[in-house]
């Protein structure tokens, strides 16, 4: 094969145990998520090797969406770290042909404080398998490397089988963006779980009445430097925006000026904006600014109509995405 076909073999052989898996997932899975879901203690997974590998991201996976997790290692378990394990606790095994020595003999203390475990492996018959209270089979025929003996395939499987566990129980705890971003707080992506209140502008809000006239506004807006204007009723109601496309436009297809600026903002303001809370997600804001929308008013709710309280330029979202 040249690199370009190897590259491909090994995708496709990946994707395909992948998707043999997703046909073929069956009680034993619906089972562990159920025995996961119901613990008072954490889940700890473990493996030696490339094992070791995917337990360790398996652990960060499951900590990050909801489910208390962390990873030990088998050899140190040897020395101590069987001191982190509880009766409350369930272990995920992780071991391609489930006999690793280091394996065994985590096994078999477990079996002796009756801690039960998953094992996640390609062999049925294996002492890991036959010791589990269940198995979660990863079915793999041959591994996608020249010499069939890498792991890839293998590792592969036992990944997406530990994100389904991992998502399976995201469903059943209800776990929200809101939880997520608890977990979250740092990075591009913690800082677009953040609330619109952290980011949007609230002093000096471009207000203006429903009498003003577009001239006023204009200047209104030039001052705000956010080119938009919110027009608000004797109530400080939201009553609609203009923006400064609005005014270009209406003064582009009128060849007097000075007849359009003296006109009132009710005259041309958009009478039904979009408009946001300040407790909703950054990343919300930005979906819904992607409808080509420069600005969102953020309003709070009143018996007598939405109330502004700030702004959201489009610029404040994207800086966040930027780091």
């Amino acid at each position: 094969m040249n690199i370009i076909e190897r590259g491909k073999f090994t995708l496709l052989l990946e994707s395909e145990n992948l998707k043999s898996l997703s046909e073929n997932l069956d009680c034993n899975f619906e089972n562990a998520v159920n025995e996961l879901f119901k613990i008072k203690g954490r889940v700890i997974t473990s493996g030696v090797g490339k094992s070791g590998h995917i337990a360790r991201k398996a652990a960060a996976t499951f900590a990050s969406t909801g489910t208390p997790s962390f990873f030990v290692d088998p050899n140190e378990c040897l020395h101590g770290d069987f001191g982190m394990i509880t009766k409350n606790d369930y272990l995920i095994l992780y071991s391609k042909g489930g006999e690793s020595r280091e394996i065994i003999e985590l096994v078999n203390w477990l079996c002796r404080q009756n801690i039960p475990y998953i094992a996640i492996t390609n062999e049925k018959d294996s002492t890991l398998s036959k010791n589990a209270k269940i198995t979660l089979l990863t079915h793999v025929k041959e591994e996608a490397c020249p010499l069939k003996l890498a792991p890839t395939v293998s590792t592969t499987a036992s990944l997406g089988i530990s994100d389904a566990l991992a998502t399976a129980l995201m469903e059943l705890r209800g776990f929200k963006a809101e939880d997520f971003a608890i977990f979250h707080p740092g990075g591009s992506l913690g800082r677009q779980l953040a609330r619109v209140k952290s980011i949007m502008h609230k002093d000096n809000l471009p207000i203006i009445n429903l009498s003003t006239t577009l001239y006023d506004a204009l200047f209104k807006i030039i001052e705000c430097k956010l080119g938009i204007a919110i027009i608000t009723d004797d109530n400080n109601i939201l009553s609609g925006i203009i923006v400064d496309g609005d005014l270009k436009r209406l003064l582009i297809k009128n060849k007097s000026a000075e007849n359009i600026l003296s006109k009132s903002v009710a005259d041309i303001m958009n009478k039904n904006p979009k408009v946001i809370y300040e407790d909703t997600l950054i990343g919300e804001a930005l979906h819904i600014m992607e409808g080509k929308i420069t600005n969102l008013v953020v309003v709070e709710d009143t018996d007598k109509g939405k109330i502004p309280i700030g702004i959201v330029h489009i610029h404040d979202i994207l800086k966040i995405k930027a780091f």
